[in-house]
């Protein structure tokens, strides 16, 4: 690896799709952890433009600051207001475009020049990094997080916007997926590239570790982690199984964390099924060493989700040396093995209430250090950030 001198050299721009804003702190966390996680050897800078149907002001809103070593440009600009939809988009996508190519310059300007530019999520942001390839010659990369390529999913619509992937795709250095399913998942839709690698998502696992010792205890703990949109993680079909497990036994509490559009709905049918309070406690949205203690003094986590790629969650119990009950959907099935979790069929709630059943009565069979040592080796801060690293470098080499 070169020398901390040398590699500050490489500025690299993130241009995400999500990131934390000043009206959600919580979306693209992950896109944010990638950033983190190579800053320690290249300097990162963030760009992320935001329409806002909120503001009352004409001008855009530009917001710079120093957030965990990124150098962070967020702009707000008043989406449009006129009532035809058609003329109303592309109002919208031509000042998206503009202060993308405003905040690369006000970048270049407060750092260094751009080496390289790295887009998170498909697709008008690749375009924006493709054409600003062509008048400056500066390469890019895409990593995607999306799981509307997945055949479940199948959301990834419409012949324009197909067709600039396409073409996006086939002209970046290189594509990150998060899994190798996901990999598949968007070359069946054309997007091809001969670079492909396989780059997964990061978890602190500083923060994210075992409790020390986790006293013996007769009532069980299980949990749940999720934005709270039920269609897609299937909340309503964990409570059903938690209400038939309920019947067979009484040494368990199942503990629901986050909070989301469906919050409401899961509790009102919690509240229905008798469970809350009893079985099931809805602990809110819980952050940083809240959020670690919540899922280290847990015995096991289950996720019953649709659609996933990664869904940071797991690797975050993980680290913490919980294992995991998992629908095998999207690239999970890549990171659990029977010394990390078990996986269930989708929708299958009979299949779940007997995974859920036996493994409470054998945890022992689960290695608290073996589960986080996974963690440690695949996710960490150091392991993914000296992959993107060495990307990154190879990219930038050939640039030379």
């Amino acid at each position: 690896m070169s020398s901390q001198s040398d590699s500050k050299m490489i500025h690299v721009l993130y241009l995400p799709k999500w990131y934390p804003n000043k009206y959600d702190s919580m979306p693209g966390l992950f896109i944010k952890r990638h950033g983190i996680a190579v800053s320690r050897d290249c300097e990162v800078s963030v760009l992320y433009v935001h329409p806002d149907a909120q503001s009352s002001q004409k001008r855009a809103i530009f917001s710079k600051c120093y957030e965990d070593g990124l150098f962070t440009l967020r702009i707000y600009f008043r989406k449009s207001s006129i009532s035809i939809k058609p003329i109303a988009r592309s109002i919208n996508l031509i000042r998206f475009i503009f202060y993308n190519f405003k905040g690369i310059r006000i970048i270049q300007q407060d750092r260094n020049k751009v080496n390289l530019i790295h887009v998170h999520v498909l697709t008008r942001l690749a375009f924006i990094a493709l054409l600003y390839k062509k008048f400056n010659g500066t390469p890019f990369l895409i990593t995607e997080h999306w799981t509307r390529y997945l055949p479940n999913v199948n959301t990834f619509n419409g012949m324009l916007r197909r067709m600039i992937s396409r073409w996006v795709v086939r002209k970046a250095e290189a594509v990150l997926p998060v899994t190798k399913n996901l990999q598949i998942a968007m070359e069946s839709y054309g997007l091809v590239n001969s670079n492909y690698i396989v780059v997964p998502n990061v978890v602190d696992t500083k923060v994210f570790a075992p409790i020390k010792k986790k006293d013996k205890r007769r009532i069980k703990k299980i949990i749940h982690l999720s934005c709270f949109t039920n269609y897609h993680k299937n909340i309503s079909g964990i409570l059903r199984v938690i209400k038939r497990l309920s019947i067979l036994r009484q040494d368990f509490t199942c503990h629901f964390v986050g909070h989301g559009e469906d919050f409401d709905a899961v509790k009102k049918l919690s509240n229905e099924l008798k469970l809350t309070s009893k079985y099931v406690y809805f602990d809110g949205l819980k952050e940083g060493e809240e959020l670690a203690n919540e899922i280290s003094s847990a015995d096991l986590m289950v996720l019953f989700s649709r659609q996933e790629n990664l869904p940071v969650v797991m690797l975050e119990s993980f680290a913490s040396g919980v294992p995991v009950i998992s629908t095998d959907v999207g690239g999970i099935n890549e990171h659990i093995d029977e010394k990390l979790g078990i996986l269930v069929e989708s929708e299958n709630e009979d299949q779940l209430l007997n995974v859920i059943n036996n493994t409470l009565d054998n945890l022992i069979k689960f290695d608290t250090q073996e589960i986080r040592q996974y963690a440690v080796d695949h996710f960490s801060y150091e392991v993914v950030g000296k992959t993107l690293f060495e990307i990154y470098t190879a990219i930038n080499s050939k640039q030379a």
